[in-house]
């Protein structure tokens, strides 16, 4: 079946520093969803994205609109409350 593959599996940042995920697709897909789940478990919704770029805060994110493989999450000036596991999703 399709994968979807993160990188970098983990991350560890210093306040106020940048940094970006990334999901790779082996497949083209329609769009793509990038989700934050925090120490609760609780899933929180970042992005949905058909194709270019949405800035929400501090966050931004992009879907490749032409190879439609891969899509990025920037994380900006990070603070203690981005901290969690980020998730992507694709169809």
């Amino acid at each position: 079946g399709d994968q979807v593959e993160q990188s970098p599996s983990a991350l560890s940042l210093h306040e106020g520093t940048d940094s970006a995920l990334r999901c790779n697709f082996t497949t083209t897909m329609r769009s793509v969803q990038w989700f934050r789940q925090n120490s609760r478990g609780s899933l929180i919704s970042l992005f949905y994205l058909a194709s270019g770029t949405k800035e929400n805060g501090r966050l931004k994110s992009a879907f490749d609109s032409k190879e439609r493989r891969y899509s990025t999450l920037h994380i900006r000036d990070a603070q203690l409350e981005d901290s969690g596991t980020y998730f992507c999703a694709a169809e």
